[in-house]
């Protein structure tokens, strides 16, 4: 039975990877996203991101070295991707609810790793970590753990009944919106439950984790400590599958589309991108487009619709 339960938390991990690097490379090789251009971009100089300003005001920008500063960029995401800032700004009721759910699964994910590390260092090393670093590592991981978990647990029924009370939420709430948020209700529910619950002796996380790396079958889970982490094991497998792998998407809504202002000159990787895209054949059903699958980008773009399908001048 524990190997099984080795099997399932390996193959879930394995699974998350995999399809999340899977969904990287298929944003990374996208067609180039229609520049929104909107200002400020935070790898601008600081003068420039106060008023959202541009490097394009330089006269005659193309001959300056461009400026680009990442720590500019790390002010805007680190608050963005750890507090939700933007959507504290804009929908503060929904924040409240939001919040707890994603910084509860950031502690769950930052407890996972400090586990991880432990077990990793215990197996190294031939014995448990003791001491200062071994107690600091056990009290770290096992507050995050539990927060992160109340948090997540929190968040999700505050969500779900956002989701099903809300009138201005109702158009667009699907039934798979219900079905993820109840997923993780089940999930973090039965793990919370079976690990309070667990018997005296019977193995805790880190002799869970330390077995799988030492591949040791002889530790006892508690029945429904295991079926707690054999759902959690499932629904992170599922986690990437579905749109709640925007974790993936949001780097490059970002760099690849808000953020990106890279100027065309000299740069031959995106005059390539914009070559090939010109001669597609695009088949909208908009009229003034006259785009059937006949013609080209490049014919559409330099067609005024206006003027009897003239070329442009």
């Amino acid at each position: 039975m524990t190997v099984v339960l080795y099997l399932v938390i390996a193959a879930a991990v394995l699974a998350f990877v995999v399809a999340s690097l899977e969904r990287a490379v298929r944003y990374a090789r996208a067609p180039l996203h229609l520049r929104w251009e909107l200002y400020p971009v935070p790898h601008e100089k600081p003068a420039r991101v106060a008023y959202g300003g541009s490097y394009f005001e330089t006269s005659e920008w193309w001959k300056v070295p461009r400026h680009f500063s990442l720590i500019g960029e790390l002010r805007f995401m680190v608050p963005e991707i750890l507090f939700l800032k933007a959507l504290r700004e804009n929908n503060r009721p929904l924040w409240f609810r939001s919040f707890p759910f994603h910084f509860g699964l950031y502690l769950l994910t930052g407890s996972c790793g400090l586990i991880l590390l432990t077990a990793g260092l215990s197996v190294l090393q031939g014995r448990p970590i003791s001491g200062v670093v071994g107690t600091l590592l056990r009290e770290t991981y096992t507050l995050g753990g539990v927060s992160g978990l109340v948090l997540a647990l929190v968040g999700a029924a505050a969500l779900l009944h956002r989701r099903l009370t809300a009138p201005d939420l109702r158009s667009y709430t699907t039934p798979g919106d219900i079905l993820n948020l109840l997923f993780f209700l089940v999930a973090f529910g039965l793990l919370g439950v079976g690990y309070l619950l667990r018997p005296e002796g019977s193995a805790g996380v880190l002799t869970i984790v330390t077995g799988i790396l030492r591949w040791d079958p002889t530790p006892q889970v508690a029945p429904v400590f295991a079926a707690g982490l054999v759902v959690t094991s499932v629904l992170t497998a599922y986690i990437p599958l579905t749109h709640m792998s925007h974790f993936v998407a949001k780097y490059f809504t970002y760099h690849s589309v808000r953020w990106d202002d890279a100027p065309l000159r000299d740069n031959r990787r995106i005059a390539a991108a914009f070559a090939e895209y010109l001669t597609y054949r695009p088949t909208w059903s908009a009229p003034h487009m006259k785009a059937g699958g006949a013609t080209t980008w490049a014919e559409v773009a330099a067609t005024n619709p206006k003027v009897g399908g003239e070329k442009r001048s």
